[in-house]
């Protein structure tokens, strides 16, 4: 992990960022609450993370890459749910009271304390090259609707397909196990309109008004999520003039795409003169966010992301776990967009939506 020092808030957070700034987005608790009994909220997340456990420990049985590793499966799976246990009923201990962030960050704690670095890593690998093979037809289908709106709206929906593929969920962790995901089924068979959060419409009229000059986007998952929804999205915005930054995962957490893994994808991608299927690419950049958990915090990225965002305008954070968890209610001081499909029941209640329901906030600019 890197050291506190090296971490800087992102730039584009609206100021003060002490006042405006948090980076939860479900409160957990409230300051009337007693600081020493856990709260429903928190009970039904601890319960969330430990419904998660058996999947973890399964991926970490099966990692070759680790000496005895279901032996320290079984550990791991033990000391989380020991940690949880503790935190239920004592929510200050273990740094608490718990929020997303934490019993993130615990989860990972015990694994990397365990020797596991990387236990979707044989699951990334498949569905990156899986998705890497469909690309090429993804973008020709986007590429044959000609109509400037239907497009985008074609491609948002391919954001949002994408970002079904999460095994941070228990309950899709066990669908994809048993069958696999259809990326093209998945699209035509997204919740309908209106969304939970749906801007969709304010933003398909500034798309046909506006062009952005830099747009930094925080990307998910692997395979299918980032190669399919998200790189086909950032080629159109190539098109049209925009630099992008993706902004990718330090460390492995989950099957989220790191900046390494990120590298090679794109370099597989691009063609021999670095166009991605026609688009050049020179204005593509790929940034090393600086984090390490399937959520971010906002007030502590890399320096290199901070340098290359500073004269962005517009953020896009994707996925539940940063544009939902995290951010959904974050400003900044340029146009953002929160994007991501809503995969836990208690989101989905808090939101008042459906679950697999889907966001899409738009914010303009609120200055500095």
């Amino acid at each position: 992990m890197e050291s506190d020092s090296e971490m800087v808030p992102f730039p584009l957070l609206t100021t003060p960022i002490e006042s405006n700034y948090g980076a939860c987005t479900i409160p957990y608790r409230f300051p009337s609450d007693d600081p020493r009994k856990a709260t429903p909220t928190e009970i039904a997340w601890i319960d969330l993370f430990r419904n998660s456990i058996s999947s973890f420990k399964k991926r970490a049985e099966s990692d070759t890459t680790v000496a005895d590793a279901p032996a320290r499966a079984e550990k791991f799976a033990q000391r989380y749910a020991d940690i949880l246990d503790d935190i239920k009923k004592d929510p200050e201990s273990h740094g608490g009271p718990p929020d997303c962030i934490l019993l993130c960050r615990l989860r990972e704690q015990v694994l990397r304390e365990l020797g596991f670095r990387d236990i979707f890593k044989k699951v990334k690998d498949e569905e990156n090259a899986k998705a890497i093979s469909l690309f090429p037809e993804v973008v020709r289908l986007n590429d044959n609707i000609e109509d400037g709106e239907k497009r985008l709206e074609n491609l948002v929906r391919g954001i949002f397909a994408g970002n079904i593929f999460d095994l941070g969920s228990a309950q899709l962790a066990e669908v994809f196990s048993r069958d696999g995901m259809s990326f093209l089924a998945t699209c035509q068979n997204l919740v309908p309109r209106p969304w939970v959060i749906d801007d969709f419409d304010t933003f398909k009229a500034k798309w046909s008004t506006k062009s952005w000059k830099k747009a930094v986007i925080f990307v998910d998952n692997s395979g299918a999520d980032v190669i399919l929804g998200i790189l086909p999205f950032a080629r159109e915005l190539l098109k049209r003039g925009t630099q992008v930054v993706l902004a990718a995962n330090d460390l492995p957490s989950i099957n989220d795409i790191t900046y390494p893994e990120l590298v090679e994808i794109i370099s597989k991608l691009k063609d021999e003169s670095g166009s991605l299927i026609g688009v050049d690419a020179k204005n593509l950049l790929i940034a090393n966010s600086g984090n390490d958990l399937p959520v971010i915090d906002l007030t502590r990225v890399s320096q290199e992301l901070a340098y290359l965002s500073s004269d962005a305008d517009l953020v896009i954070l994707e996925g539940m776990g940063r544009g939902i968890e995290t951010n959904l209610y974050a400003q900044f001081k340029c146009d953002s967009v929160k994007i991501g499909m809503v995969k836990h029941l208690e989101v989905a209640q808090f939101l008042g939506g459906r679950l697999y329901d889907c966001v899409f906030k738009y914010n303009e600019d609120v200055g500095s």
